[in-house]
């Protein structure tokens, strides 16, 4: 393992191609210039939106400047995203984002002159002029969000203060993708190597115990020496939240955030208690880990190990690229034809490398091909990683082929549901390849960690959120300490007795980046229990379950997220799915103890 490879020591065949978005960097930067003068043509619009011609021509500009906008930040972060310690692109990112505050208060304006129109009257004009029923969906959502949006001047001053209200989040991504450094620790065959983000998981499922409390101890050795820092950036990040759920009338930040994709509240707390009356589910899961594992006692840093032993699983990127494809057959060919340029055609970021963003994500721009950023060392995990990323990738490919720029952006909600379906497939097609009991066993004990990992660990995640967001929108201040105690409590109630819930997991909260982004962490849950119900479908009725989700697939965000998986096939406005989801688990689980009766 050794030190990290520089960005420029990675091999270029291995690099995304960030070029078919701006050949050079020069393009950009004309760009760029070309939005700081956008933002008179957006002024000149201000109290023109009286006729249906000039709603339209309006909403035209405002499309070409924020597919503009779209692009030059995609490619300032993308690359950024590269190597965080690189200065040049750490200015265009900051120059992206300023460009953008700069033209969202420009555009403050176009929701409160279109809000105090009458609602009939636009509804007329969306029927009435050619052009503008392809902005019906966006249209509707500006007018449900009425009672939310405040008088031009207000929304300027609320725009203008975008990028100070991005301090928090941004402050966490320099500190931990570029400041944070950890020590050296021992590897598998006892040399000192660097931890870093990418091998912390990679170790932790390692079959020497030393090894993996090590890495732990490492890492959050490291976190804790920074957790009144930490501490006071994420409260900071919360109390940015309830300054603007406030400020917009919402009755909580939790309100607030889930009104943005007209999601019920109910949602959200259906999950949990869902997940509540789920738990010794959980718990037999823990006790069977280990027993498993031939433990005394199971550690915080005993969750990630395979708990098969001897089961060598590496897999080079060419037999993770055959095993996904594999894995998705029943999706059709013409869904395996278009993903396969993923592979040829730059779309993917393989390595880590100095200074990498940690994680995986895809992410990209309307009319340019998808983007997937790895960090892939070729474990079991980085294989189900790639199938995850690549369903988002495909997820946007086919939004930008079926839709407008306008209505192509899908919102997270459903995002999850694209990705964690092609994980279930992927194991699904593995699981009937796989007879060996102790190799079945193994592949049982990673999905039914997916299941952990994504349904009960995001979900306990989302109840963090809600008792912190919910104290400090109560008044109440909350300290490093006092976030630890919550964060602790909740390992305890969530995995029970059979763990020891060591001390150091109390700081966890402070790496989590999600929580930067409030609220999202349970789509998670929710798209997991979706995309497991959809794949079911897709291997039992076969063809008519396919074009539905392929349908799904290319509708992007042409309607409510719970509206498009009704569509699909499964209603999210109801606990069922998470119940269904719980069930499939149950019988792996069930699966898996017995094996470890009769075969292991």
């Amino acid at each position: 393992m050794g030190q990290l490879q520089t960005r420029d020591e990675v091999s270029s065949d291995l690099k995304w191609r960030l070029e078919d978005i701006y050949r050079s960097n020069d393009l950009w930067e004309k760009d760029l210039e070309v939005l700081k003068e956008s933002k008179q043509r957006v002024l000149d619009l201000r109290g023109t939106l009286t006729s249906g011609e000039n709603l339209l021509k309006a909403l035209k500009l405002q499309d070409e400047i924020s597919l503009t906008v779209d692009r030059v930040i995609a490619y300032a972060l993308m690359r950024k995203d590269e190597d965080n310690g690189n200065t040049l692109y750490q200015g265009y990112a900051g120059s992206a984002m300023a460009v953008m505050v700069e033209l969202n208060e420009a555009q403050s304006f176009f929701v409160p002159e279109i809000l105090a129109l009458d609602p009939d009257v636009v509804r007329g004009w969306i029927q009435d002029i050619p052009g503008l029923e392809l902005y019906k969906h966006h249209l509707e959502d500006i007018l449900r969000k009425k009672a939310h949006t405040l008088p031009a001047e207000q929304e300027q001053l609320l725009a203008a203060a975008g990028e100070i209200a991005q301090a928090p989040r941004n402050i966490f991504g320099m500190f931990n993708d570029a400041d944070l450094k950890f020590p050296n620790v021992k590897n598998d065959a006892g040399e000192e190597v660097e931890l870093t983000h990418g091998r912390y998981g990679q170790l932790l499922e390692s079959q020497n115990r030393d090894v993996r409390r090590g890495a732990f101890e490492a890492l959050y050795d490291t976190y804790t020496a920074w957790k009144n820092t930490l501490g006071e950036t994420f409260t900071s990040a919360v109390k940015k939240e309830r300054f603007y759920s406030k400020t917009r009338k919402y009755e909580s930040s939790l309100h607030a955030a889930l009104h943005e994709d007209n999601v019920d509240p109910e949602v959200y707390t259906n999950l949990i208690e869902s997940i509540h009356d789920h738990l010794p589910l959980m718990h037999r899961y823990v006790r069977l880990r280990k027993k498993l594992l031939g433990v005394d006692e199971l550690h915080m840093y005993d969750l990630y190990v395979p708990m098969v032993a001897d089961q060598d699983m590496e897999f080079s990127r060419e037999e993770a690229k055959e095993m996904v494809q594999e894995g998705l057959h029943p999706l059709g060919n013409q869904y395996l034809h278009d993903m396969s340029a993923g592979f040829s055609d730059g779309w993917i970021d393989w390595l880590e490398n100095r200074g990498k963003t940690s994680g995986a994500y895809s992410w990209g721009t309307y009319g340019v091909h998808p983007y997937v950023l790895l960090n892939y060392q070729g474990t079991l995990n980085d294989v189900f990683t790639l199938a995850h990323e690549l369903g988002h990738a495909m997820h946007s490919f086919y939004s930008d082929q079926k839709q407008e720029f306008v209505n192509s952006h899908y919102t997270i909600f459903v995002a999850e549901v694209a990705s964690t379906l092609n994980e279930a497939l992927l194991m699904d097609d593995l699981l009937k390849k796989t007879k060996d009991p102790k190799k079945r066993a193994y592949l049982l004990n990673h999905f039914l960690e997916q299941f952990r990992g994504t349904v009960f660990r995001q979900t306990m995640f989302a109840e963090f959120e809600m008792i912190v967001h919910g104290r400090i929108g109560a008044g109440e201040a909350l300290t490093s300490e006092k976030l630890c105690e919550i964060y602790y409590e909740l390992n305890e109630k969530y995995y029970g007795s059979d763990m020891v819930v060591d001390k150091a997991i109390a700081m966890e909260w402070a790496r989590i980046p999600h929580f930067y982004r409030p609220f999202y962490v349970y789509k998670y849950a929710t798209g997991f229990s979706a995309a497991v119900s959809l794949s079911q479908q897709i291997l039992e009725e076969g063809q008519p379950a396919v074009e539905r989700y392929l349908e799904f697939l290319g509708s992007g965000g042409s309607d409510y997220p719970v509206n498009l998986l009704q569509k699909a096939g499964v209603d999210m406005s109801k606990p069922e799915p998470i119940v269904q989801a719980m069930k499939v688990f149950e019988e792996l689980l069930s699966e898996l103890e017995h094996l470890a009766d009769t075969a292991l």
